[in-house]
């Protein structure tokens, strides 16, 4: 049987931490921000986890099940 690969995409955007829960990053931070306000941009910036809903199909992905 051939090896199992991970996607691609998934392997960028997600790491995992020390306790085995899935980091990831915000989204629209890329580009028109000037209309956000300076309070929304910072809590945009820094990263979370993943929702316990989301994890099971992302450690799919990164095939850590």
């Amino acid at each position: 049987m051939p090896k199992q690969k991970t996607k691609s995409s998934a392997k960028k955007r997600f790491k995992l931490t020390g306790n085995g829960k899935i980091k990831r990053k915000h989204a629209f931070k890329s580009h028109i921000l000037t209309k956000m306000s300076k309070k929304r941009k910072l809590k945009l910036t820094h990263s979370t986890l993943v929702h316990e809903a989301d994890a099971d199909n992302v450690k799919q992905q990164l095939r850590l099940k």
